[in-house]
């Protein structure tokens, strides 16, 4: 039976039942290896007591075999008591002790104890990943945050390898009956949740160091420190650099939170084939190894990592020494580690653009999200795992990071700092909800919280800000901003206040347009008269949320936008250049403006821009108008044209610079759907064609060919002669990608035989084949639409949770692109309300509403994302109808 996926009404029960105390958990990888071993010994020993002697519970336990369950010394049925994912116990004592001996299965999905070996060298490495809740396919667990513990971990394993957990190592030995295998003894853990617990074990290549600090009392702080990954990467691996990021980070934090770091060590690995960006395991935090860079990275590349690294590391305290009661308030550790991560970047390193980065690239993130009829609160309704699986999105992370440098604005940061402190002392090694967070926050403020709290954390939707001006002779009259704001969940206005600063921008002597002034007002309600303005001189650009200091996309005022669109390249504040490119992307993506007018922008104003995480990110940018905005029957001509400036930028760009990297990767990515600089991609691959200063390494190697593969230029044979020359873990996934890329019937066929039908891909290798079968003309992929439909179900209960979001997303099919007589006929949301796949897709969310809330939301939100894209050409195809039909 499937009863994996946990109710919040379920976990409330069962910690209203019991308190845990301890684990003793036992596992024996020795035999990970070996291929034909499919899983390990696991077993758990948890002391618990019970509210109510003689009432029942329940463990959780994926596994694929128990072999005993003892509960208080007495043996019960195996066939009796385990339940699917579940193992009932019942007439509970006052204190109680069960232990549960079984075999749990290695994964290839990244969920619970990963397994992978490594094509470099054949080893094996092992690494858990649990997050929502899957410590269940390891070890017997009460899996909910709530039910923390003391953990005591052993594990068995060969005696030429690494293993880690949260806790330092207490004690190896090498077993007298067989020297090959040791066995590990961990120290125990202070109390913390299931889900973070975790265990590495493989030939791990491992660098070591410290960190001494003094907390503010006088007490000395030393702190060992730990970063691994496989030993085929370990030529990469730039351990100084993560050290430095990470005394920084340790030094920052426990100096802000004024709460000594309290896990021990703090160790860091880089693991292969990772579902996430990383894992905050207190002790042991676990990353993606892209984050070690093989092959040339970007600063901005680099940045965002020791982004990731401060965010993971801010979450020893928000998070890990506090937890949420339920996922519920899961934005109570994400939101902060996300706000925090960027924070520290900031302030304890020696990067000045993180919150530019933060501005043009994580709040885009929201802003897509946010619009979405899935869109939720802050503070979301969880009502179980499966749901809890979908929250980890662009409104948890960085909306909640946008509204918290708001509150940290509306407070003050001495206050939320203080207020912090508390929470931490307070709630220490336990769980917590809004409230609690609301009441340190409301005591070292002073300020009523509990309005701001709804309107912020428990609404949903974004508003539109726009400046509406009125001048005479270039001199303001009345200046209002207008509001717009619409939940798109329920279609009702949802106005909120704003903090924000105006900024006037005029051109100097030298023809820079830099700030001239700027006025600091509260937005309340649908239209808010700015007063301080009337009588000023009209400036060539006012922008509204300057500084980016509130949570709201901006439509610009017909004259500011007309200086942008001519010259967005003189602004020369990083933060005001970084949001005028974030006004005309959401232009384009609403079908405001036609999304040509944005790839037009880039083109204009690409080569000029100095951040390089901002230029990639329009790069992007470009590359989605094109592909997905821009009417089909304009976009071969937006394609050459694009791809004509990204080959001249290449050449042209400083030798060796991020910039050139940048224009190197659009032109293979551009160039999977453009045959125009097909011999140039060739040429560099070949070396024919040498760009001085360009590092034609292997990530930039695989996308060029996948251009060439896409194009039908490159086979079977070549793409295998490109493997043998970098067999490596990435390399095989590029390959993947590029096998799935060509454009042939069978080619196709395959692809969606081995991501949907087929068990033999990993994650990485199951999201790189898809990823290769959407390349491809619209007529190769329409004979899926309708198995994609029909398979749905059957993906979603037989494949792991993981596993199934890949697949569901990654294939929703492309919708039909617009240009025929059908535009006549009603608004650009009707038009596109008429495609085939969103009436597809509208019909099988008609005829099947009882489908897992999880599934249905991921169409929801795939069917949307099209709709909007399809809208957008829409407006922009009726809008240039009347130019076509009078032609000047």
């Amino acid at each position: 039976m499937s009863n994996e996926n946990l109710q919040r009404d379920e976990a409330a029960k069962r910690s209203a039942l019991i308190t845990t105390h301890s684990y003793d958990v036992s596992l024996d990888v020795r035999q990970a290896p070996d291929p034909g071993v499919p899983g390990y010994t696991s077993r758990s020993v948890i002391n618990f007591s019970a509210a109510e002697p003689g009432a029942a519970t329940f463990l959780d336990f994926i596994s694929s075999e128990v072999h005993s369950v003892f509960l208080n010394g007495k043996g019960l049925s195996v066939a009796d008591v385990v339940e699917g994912s579940r193992i009932r116990l019942e007439n509970l004592q006052a204190e109680n002790q069960v232990t549960v001996t079984g075999t749990a299965l290695y994964s290839t999905s990244g969920e619970g104890m990963h397994r992978f070996v490594d094509p470099a060298d054949g080893q094996c490495y092992l690494y858990t990943q649990y997050e929502p809740a899957d410590a269940r396919r390891v070890f017997a667990n009460f899996e909910q945050p709530d039910l923390k513990a003391e953990f005591t971990f052993h594990v068995m394993a060969p005696s030429d390898w690494e293993v880690a957990s949260n806790g330092v190592e207490a004690q190896r030995t090498r077993l007298t009956s067989d020297p090959d295998t040791s066995r590990w003894d961990f120290a125990t853990t202070k109390r913390m949740s299931t889900y973070i617990t975790t265990v590495l074990a493989g030939p791990y290549f491992k660098a070591q160091d410290h960190w001494s600090g003094a907390h503010d009392d006088g007490t000395r702080l030393e702190i060992p420190l730990a970063l691994y990954c496989r030993a085929s990467m370990a030529g990469s691996f730039d351990t100084e650099r993560l050290f430095t990021h990470t005394k920084q980070g340790l030094a920052f934090f426990n100096s802000l939170f004024d709460y000594p770091y309290p896990w021990g060590k703090y160790d860091q690995a880089f693991v292969p084939e990772y579902n996430l960006g990383a894992m905050e395991n207190p002790g042991l935090v676990t990353f993606t190894e892209n984050y070690v860079f093989t092959s040339r990275a970007a600063d901005s590349q680099y940045q965002a990592r020791a982004n990731t690294l401060l965010h993971e590391m801010a979450h020893m305290w928000f998070g890990d020494l506090v937890t949420m009661q339920w996922w519920d308030d899961l934005w109570l550790k994400e939101s902060f580690a996300d706000y925090m991560g960027t924070l520290g970047v900031d302030r304890a390193t020696d990067w000045d653009t993180a919150w530019v980065n933060f501005a043009n690239n994580r709040k885009a993130w929201a802003y897509v999200q946010d619009q979405l009829p899935t869109t939720h609160p802050i503070v979301a309704d969880v009502p179980d795992l499966e749901a809890a699986k979908q929250n980890f999105d662009g409104i948890t992370y960085a909306k909640g990071a946008s509204v918290l440098k708001q509150l940290v604005a509306y407070v003050g940061f001495e206050a939320f700092i203080a207020g912090s402190r508390r929470y931490f002392r307070d709630h220490e090694y336990g769980n917590t909800t809004l409230d609690d967070l609301l009441a340190v926050l409301e005591a070292a403020s002073g300020r009523d919280l509990s309005l701001w709290a709804r309107q912020w954390l428990q609404t949903s939707g974004i508003s539109a800000l726009t400046a509406q001006v009125e001048e005479h002779q270039g001199v303001f009259g009345e200046v209002a901003v207008i509001q717009d704001a619409v939940d798109p969940a329920t279609g009702l206005e949802q106005h909120r206040p704003h903090r924000l600063r105006i900024g006037l921008y005029n051109f100097d002597g030298d023809g820079a347009l830099v700030r001239s002034g700027a006025v600091e007002t509260d937005v309340t309600g649908p239209r808010t008269v700015v007063g301080e303005l009337e009588g000023k001189r009209k400036p060539a650009l006012l922008l509204v949320n300057d500084d980016d200091l509130s949570y709201a996309k901006v439509r610009l005022d017909p004259l500011s936008e007309a200086t942008v669109r001519a010259s967005l390249g003189s602004v020369q504040d990083p933060m005001a250049r970084a949001l005028c490119w974030t006004a005309l992307w959401d232009s384009a993506l609403d079908g405001v403006t036609p999304a040509a007018l944005y790839v037009e922008a880039v083109q204009k104003f690409g080569p000029a821009e100095s951040g390089i995480g901002v230029l990639l990110n329009v790069l992007g940018n470009a590359s989605t108008a094109i592909e997905r905005y821009i009417p089909v029957m304009e976009r071969d001509a937006a394609r050459s044209a694009f791809l004509s400036v990204v080959a001249s930028e290449l050449h042209s760009a400083r030798p060796g610079s991020d910039h050139q990297l940048a224009w190197a990767r659009t032109l293979a990515s551009i160039s999977r759907q453009d045959a125009g600089q097909l011999d140039l991609v060739r040429g560099i691959l070949t070396g024919t064609t040498v760009i001085d200063g360009l590092a034609v390494d292997a990530e930039l190697r695989w996308s060029l060919w996948q251009a060439l593969a896409a194009n039908g230029r490159a086979g079977a044979e070549e793409l295998d002669a490109e493997l043998t020359r970098d067999n490596t873990a990435s390399g095989r996934a590029g390959h993947a990608t590029a096998l799935a890329s060509r454009p042939e019937a069978a080619v196709k066929a395959a692809a969606w035989e081995a991501a949907v039908h087929g068990t033999g891909l990993s994650n990485q290798l199951l999201s790189a084949t898809i990823a290769g079968f959407n390349t491809a003309p619209a007529e190769l992929l329409e004979p899926f639409v309708e198995p994609y439909f029909d398979c749905l179900e059957s993906v979603w209960s037989g494949r792991s949770i993981e596993i199934a979001n890949r697949i569901v997303k990654g294939l929703f099919p492309a919708g039909r692109d617009l240009g025929g007589p059908e535009l006549a006929a009603g608004t650009p949301e009707a038009v596109a309300a008429r495609d085939e796949v969103v009436a597809r897709a509208d019909a099988w969310l008609e005829g099947h509403p009882a489908a897992p809330p999880a599934l249905r939301r991921i169409i929801i939100e795939q069917r949307s994302h099209l709709h909007r894209a399809l809208v957008a050409q829409a407006a922009a195809l009726q809008d240039a109808a009347p130019a076509r039909a009078n032609p000047q």
